[in-house]
């Protein structure tokens, strides 16, 4: 078990034991690229997760290994730090955010690992951002709530990492539970529980094996689509601040004044919004069928307005809905690669991983990983 691999690692690297903060990776069952337009999303933590192993050094410098890319690195919390490269730019991202609320920080030995798979769209970084920043405020007494250790990890982000990215990913590494899903308000961050109870049911992910990189990728791009969207509208109706605040038929009516490329993104994010309300209907009536509709829905938008998708996970989704037993299936996550997400039928999931594999092996050369997960709970110690 890879906790157990870790606890012994940490003993033979640094000669003493560790205590472990765990945070998951995490789906979106519907509400995509919403979140930085201050709508709502709808996601879950699942059963893959980021380890942070840790204990005090009783000096001023933190020293990390990286097990998953066998690199060290050290850095002394109390210096100005500023960014640098690679996996280290989360930590010091987060140690930064956290001096920044007037809190302070000791040395510690670390060894980061997990199972989330990096590039997938399943949010490893921020699960990693979560589990460190949860594992310092447990070690030090901090006394940071989980929202706020969310908005440190999205802070981080934005300044160390460089991708403009919403609260979801955060939220939801912290705020997870099991067998539920949670109705995400990405303007106010109030949230509600919502029953995802489908013992029928299996949650996969099937990996395009296209890596994506949010930061070299359109994604910031999009974001600045849907502002120029605002800004226009904006003048017709000054209460508008987001995509949040438009109705279809006021995009509509006002579709000549935004240049084709800006609507399609506007349209895509407010129909969006009018989909995700009407799967928490959905699931509340026990209705997978209707809501497994409204996934196929989404991903025809995201990949015809809102141009995230790529070649692999178009075949993915659109295979998907050939194969008996799927719900639903659409990309998932930033776009340009990562996985699809689907709903399957728990005794068909095994068919389902044959057939998808096997059509998509015979028309890209590669075999696509497939996850089969759960909804679990967000961080924690272990």
């Amino acid at each position: 078990m890879l906790v157990d691999r870790l606890r012994k690692q940490f003993r033979d690297l640094y000669g003493k034991d560790a205590s472990i903060a765990a945070s998951p990776g995490r789906v979106n069952l519907i509400g995509e690229h919403t979140d930085y337009n201050e709508g709502f999303v709808l996601p879950g933590g699942v059963d893959k997760k980021m380890y942070v192993a840790y204990a005090l050094n009783n000096t001023d410098t933190i020293n990390v290994y990286a097990s998953q890319f066998n690199e060290s690195a050290s850095f002394k919390p109390a210096d100005t730090l500023t960014p640098q490269k690679g996996w280290l730019n989360y930590l010091l991202g987060v140690t930064h955010h956290i001096k920044a609320k007037g809190k302070t920080i000791g040395g510690v030995d670390i060894i980061l690992d997990g199972d989330v798979p990096v590039g997938a769209g399943m949010s490893s970084s921020a699960a990693l951002c979560s589990a460190y920043g949860f594992a310092l405020n447990e070690q030090f007494g901090l006394g940071l709530s989980r929202m706020e250790l969310a908005l440190i990890g999205q802070a981080t982000e934005h300044t160390f990492v460089g991708a403009k990215v919403g609260i979801m990913d955060q939220f939801a590494s912290l705020h997870g539970k099991k067998g539920h899903v949670m109705k995400l308000d990405c303007r106010s961050l109030e949230y509600e529980y919502i029953p995802f109870d489908f013992p029928d049911y299996k949650i996969v992910l099937v990996n395009s094996m296209v890596t994506h990189s949010l930061a070299s990728s359109e994604y910031n791009v999009r974001r600045q689509q849907c502002e120029e969207g605002v800004a226009i509208l904006k003048k017709h109706q000054p209460a508008i601040n987001s995509l949040r605040d438009v109705s279809l038929d006021f995009l509509n009516a006002h579709k000549e004044e935004l240049s084709p490329v800006v609507y399609d993104r506007c349209w895509y994010v407010v129909t969006e919004e009018a989909r995700l309300l009407k799967g928490c209907e959905a699931l509340a009536k026990g209705d997978l069928d209707s809501f497994g509709k409204l996934m196929i829905a989404t991903h025809n938008g995201l990949s015809k307005q809102y141009a995230v998708s790529c070649t692999q996970l178009d075949f993915l989704a659109e295979r998907a809905g050939l194969i008996e037993g799927v719900a639903g299936s659409r990309m998932m996550g930033g776009g340009f690669g990562g996985c699809t997400i689907n709903i399957v039928k728990a005794d068909k999931v095994d068919a389902f991983t044959q057939q998808i594999q096997q059509a998509f092996e015979g028309l890209f050369k590669v075999t696509p990983e497939v996850y089969v997960t759960q909804i679990e709970d967000g961080a924690r110690i272990l």
